[in-house]
């Protein structure tokens, strides 16, 4: 009777067992760090911009990006962003996937803008160029896509607007009301 009992007793933990193992999700490798690199932003505009993102769930992630462009103001590709530090949060939409597929961003961004400007006292008849720094901090609104290989490789493409929420203007001179984030970025999640 024992010997009879044991043997459903045993399939049906295997079972249970087997259900428990596939209803993981295939993503879930225990890698919940990425650092990734924003490929677009170093070949069209020559800045690094460098992103962390750790995973919380399968459902969400939190990281920070920095931004730093290299150019010049004389340059024929300068971008007026100088400097961003960049914390975020996000939820993804895809139940399948650990955190990969469509997602949401809500993002704060310290920035930093650097305009030449053509100014003149009303006394001379000559003006002058001068460069006007403001810096601000921005709260916005991102979306996107991941895409990860099983190898860990990443692919991310996103675009995003944000509004400064300070105004600090040197003079007045400068309107950089709204910020942008977006990018094509590859890195690798460990």
């Amino acid at each position: 009777m024992k010997k009879k009992l044991l043997l459903p007793v045993l399939l049906f933990s295997v079972i249970l067992f087997a259900q428990e193992k596939q209803n993981t999700y295939p993503q879930d490798t225990g890698k919940t760090q990425e650092i990734k690199i924003d490929a677009f932003s170093l070949i069209v505009f020559s800045s690094f911009d460098v992103t962390y993102e750790r995973l919380v769930n399968k459902d969400s992630s939190y990281g920070v990006s920095l931004f730093y462009n290299f150019n010049t103001i004389d340059s024929d590709l300068y971008f007026p962003k100088k400097f961003s530090l960049t914390p975020f949060y996000r939820w993804f939409f895809t139940e399948t996937r650990f955190a990969r597929g469509f997602f949401v961003e809500g993002f704060g961004m310290l920035n930093t803008f650097e305009e030449e400007v053509y100014s003149f006292d009303s006394f001379e008849t000559n003006g002058n160029f001068e460069t006007v720094k403001e810096t601000d901090f921005a709260i916005g609104i991102s979306v996107g896509g991941k895409f990860i290989i099983k190898s860990g490789f990443v692919a991310e493409i996103s675009i995003g607007v944000g509004r400064n929420i300070f105004g600090n203007t040197a003079d007045g001179f400068l309107e950089n009301e709204l910020v942008t984030r977006g990018g094509i970025s590859l890195g690798y999640r460990f």
